[in-house]
């Protein structure tokens, strides 16, 4: 593949390959967009079959990320960098130091935290080499555990979604389809519930259904069964791709709000669900708690405000629907179209972000002491 031909297409301002022999280090860290503010995105560690298979990956990482923090209103840009190896036997500190330092010499362009394949102590030997890091363990001033943001900007994605349908919000009077209860799924079981909702659940996890089952008396339903549920809201916490060739024909749901990343398994199947009449609240603008959580550590992290921005999750769809509506488009095209225009609006005044001297990371210590 012709590289510059790649990035040119993808429109990505940096594209960075990260390799020590004697470490066994192959990373690429990818910065799609930076008129917002510094490139901020995980890292992740998988064994790629191939390096155009990791390339590809970071590529696709990174614009999402882009878009992400462009919805969100958030002054930061889209990158991604990703790990070539086994997470399970390829780890060690050495490696993730070298990554650290790679990373560091980008003077603060990217900013990373944990994704797949990634734990809290790998990021703490990256913290080591830079401080551009966040997610850290609270002992440094992090945020420590996402999930409950994730899970309540969901929360959030679910009221926006109901009124633009029902013209309420009233969380109890609806039933759903919550497909996947990790982390972030069993937290929006918890809202739900408190709110009287009737629950569907499955999971690949016996013990977290059980759990489901006996706390918040949600119903178990098989894997396959979730797309045959009668319920109102169909919220995929867990597995992307799920809208499909195979599952649209199934649902029965008016609303399509969930956490879990690639939703549609092809962009054609947003607009599916809009010619069937369904809502359908694009996966990257209703999941993007996490990321308004870590963000704060920038400026020194605090729960109260993270709540309260998290909270205009509403706000967002609510916009992306308004968008939808005046253009006559998709919402999963409304979202593009969203972050797309406060990006052009937003470049008519502010330059790719170049330097570190915006980023502040008030609070933050190597060692647990202020």
């Amino acid at each position: 593949m012709n590289i510059f031909e790649t990035i040119d297409k993808t429109e990505h301002e940096e594209v960075v390959f990260c390799h020590n022999k004697d470490v066994g280090l192959k990373a690429i860290i990818a910065i799609h967009n930076t008129v917002l503010g510094p490139a901020l995105g995980g890292l992740r560690m998988w064994p790629y079959q191939t390096e155009q298979e990791a390339l590809n990956d970071v590529l696709r990482l990174s614009r999402g990320m882009t878009y992400k923090a462009a919805v969100s209103g958030l002054n930061l840009g889209g990158g991604k960098s990703i790990i070539i190896g086994d997470p399970k036997k390829d780890k060690s500190e050495e490696l993730f130091r070298a990554f650290g330092r790679f990373m560091d010499s980008l003077g603060g362009r990217y900013i990373t935290a944990e994704d797949v394949g990634i734990d809290v102590n790998d990021m703490e030997y990256v913290f080591q080499e830079t401080d551009n890091v966040v997610g850290v363990h609270q002992v440094h001033g992090g945020s420590g555990d996402p999930s409950p943001f994730t899970a309540y900007g969901t929360y959030q994605g679910i009221k926006a979604s109901l009124e633009k349908k029902y013209g309420n919000q009233n969380i109890g009077d609806y039933s759903y389809a919550v497909q996947g209860v990790g982390h972030v799924g069993m937290e929006l079981v918890k809202l739900l519930h408190k709110d009287g909702a009737k629950i569907f659940v499955t999971d690949i996890n016996q013990e977290a259904i059980q759990h489901c089952v006996d706390e918040y008396g949600c119903e178990a339903v098989g894997l396959d069964d979730i797309y045959d549920v009668d319920a109102h809201v169909y919220s995929p916490c867990a597995l992307g791709a799920t809208v499909n060739d195979d599952t649209i024909d199934r649902f029965k749901f008016d609303v399509v709000c969930g956490s879990a990343n690639n939703q549609l398994a092809e962009a054609r199947h947003g607009d599916e669900l809009e010619q069937k009449g369904m809502i359908y609240a694009p996966d990257y603008a209703v999941n993007a708690g996490g990321l308004m959580n870590v963000s704060i550590e920038l400026e020194g992290y605090n729960r109260e405000r993270a709540l309260r921005m998290t909270r205009n999750i509403y706000y967002n769809i609510i916009k992306i629907f308004e968008i939808a509506d005046r253009d006559g488009i998709a919402t999963w095209k409304a979202a593009d179209r969203m972050g797309e225009e406060r990006i052009e609006k937003m470049g008519r005044v502010k330059l790719p972000f170049m330097c570190q001297k915006n980023v502040k990371f008030s609070g933050r210590t190597k060692n647990g002491n202020s």
